[in-house]
């Protein structure tokens, strides 16, 4: 098949393009290059099946595709309150342009959409019927309302024009690839531990997360899109971690005489997420693979190749930039 994927160069969206490219699919990564990167497809440049287009999903783009996964849009609070009206334009108008180009050309269309859709959830674990406890108007709204009204232009799209859709809500993804400056607190730790700085645990620790290792999160979305059902599905690990549980698991890892640094909890900041994953298992016939330990081995493997411990003399970064020239910007730990 003909596949678009927007957001290609990004974590996720690169992972997804190397099992597709595999599978033998014709793929066309669209990206803008705010959070994703060349190097991430580099591998593929050459290839005649494959194609790399420079554009931002908030303007129109007219093309000839037969599934469309729609990835574009980024994932770490560090990048999405950086510019929250750009997030959101991205999350509306962006989904807006692809449900648009599904109907067109008759494409089935995959969003990828969040955990973060519950909020600060009030039922636990979370189940797709759960309808969320999110603040409209905090600091993180950008992301999860966006994406809310993705998921509802989605669904309109569906009943008003009868475009073919899926919908995964995406829960805590790692793994090779993250940016070291992503923010969220997997790659936090881990850029943490092997530049020897402090692990940085907002709140006291108690906090819990569910971590989802990328090559089982694809192999979600693949099924998602090629099955029989729209969704929304939960896509996730519903092994749950304390974040004080995951620092020192990673400090054991790397460098068990790093400091453990506790700050204050940002902003609408989720207590608890793990995801029910029944309808996964029942209709998709998915759950994850990887053990976090094994997937944690593989993801410091990378970081270690790409965090030269000399570029980071000053930490890789000034107070007002990153070394990639990303804005610094106070993490958080989603």
């Amino acid at each position: 098949m003909r596949i678009l994927v927007t957001g290609g160069a990004g974590f996720i969206g690169s992972h997804l393009i190397d099992r597709l490219m595999n599978e033998g699919h014709d793929v066309l990564c669209l990206d803008n290059f705010y959070t994703g990167h060349k190097r991430n497809v580099l591998q593929w440049l050459d290839n005649p099946y494959f194609e790399l287009i420079r554009h931002d999903i908030t303007e129109e783009i007219r093309l000839e595709v037969d599934q469309i996964y729609h990835l574009a849009c980024p994932a770490s609070p560090v990048h999405y309150q950086y510019n929250p009206v750009k997030t959101i334009k991205t999350n509306v108008m962006g989904t807006l342009n692809m449900l648009g180009l599904a109907k067109r050309v008759k494409a089935r269309i995959l969003l990828a959409s969040t955990s973060e859709v519950y909020g600060d959830p009030e039922v636990h674990p979370q189940s797709e019927e759960y309808r969320g406890n999110v603040n409209p108007i905090g600091i993180r709204s950008c992301y999860d309302e966006g994406k809310r009204v993705a998921e509802t232009l989605c669904f309109d799209y569906h009943r008003q024009n009868n475009v073919d859709i899926r919908v995964a809500r995406i829960f805590n993804t790692y793994g090779p690839r993250m940016l070291e400056n992503d923010g969220r607190v997997v790659s936090n730790f881990v850029a943490q531990a092997l530049r020897g700085e402090a692990l940085t645990v907002y709140g006291d620790g108690s906090q819990t997360r569910s971590f989802c290792y990328v090559a089982d999160l694809v192999d979600g979305l693949i099924r998602l899109m090629n099955g029989g059902h729209m969704g929304p599905v939960n896509l996730g690990n519903p092994g749950e971690y304390t974040i004080l549980e995951l620092a020192q698991m990673i400090q054991h890892k790397i460098n068990p005489e790093a400091e453990i640094q506790f700050k204050s909890l940002p902003q609408d900041d989720p207590k608890r997420r793990r995801p029910d994953i029944s309808r996964a298992q029942e209709w998709l016939g998915w759950e994850p693979k990887v053990p976090v330990q094994e997937g944690l081995d593989k993801m410091i493997a990378d970081f270690r190749s790409r965090l030269v411990p000399e570029s980071f003399a000053s930490h890789g970064a000034s107070d007002h930039g990153a070394a990639d020239g990303t804005p610094r910007i106070p993490t958080t730990v989603s």
